[in-house]
């Protein structure tokens, strides 16, 4: 594909958004782009044929999601679980703003709280969270004392 393809500049700007993610991790099983955080995946990009996919886990706006004439439920079985899948044909144009926002709630989804929490800070330009705990000091350990031992004696 050309990189000026729509759709090339579309998958390389979520991929890109997605890796900005606290613990995002990028792979290809399936020969399918897909991003993840902790070992889960957060969304998934292929681009095969001239036809964009774009799957993401949207426990919110599903049932929005699946009114846009692009949306379907994801299959094998994890369009029970809130799976979106969405299909770009040549021609058409993808809401990339509406892509964006769904990548962030699918990130939100899926990532353990610490990592929301990371994103949260990033957002809101502080720094992370984790780099600010401030840990309480481990009181130095008291040096071992030997007891010493009466001899008992006893007494007729």
């Amino acid at each position: 594909m050309p990189e000026d393809d729509p759709f090339t500049i579309v998958e390389t700007a979520l991929r890109d958004r997605a890796m900005t993610y606290p613990g995002a991790t990028e792979e290809f099983p399936w020969d399918h782009r897909a991003i993840k955080v902790k070992g889960k995946i957060f969304l998934i990009l292929d681009l095969t044929d001239g036809v964009l996919s774009v799957t993401m886990k949207l426990p919110d706006s599903n049932a929005y999601a699946l009114m846009q004439r692009f949306a379907e439920r994801t299959g094998y079985g994890l369009g029970k679980s809130g799976w979106v899948t969405c299909r770009f044909r040549p021609g058409e144009e993808p809401a990339i703003d509406l892509l964006e926002e769904w990548l962030e709630e699918s990130y939100r989804a899926v990532a353990p709280k610490k990592l929301v929490l990371a994103l949260n800070a990033q957002l809101a330009g502080a720094p992370d969270p984790e780099a600010t705990v401030v840990k309480k000091p481990t009181p130095a350990k008291k040096p071992a004392t030997t007891k010493k031992t009466k001899k008992k004696t006893k007494r007729k």
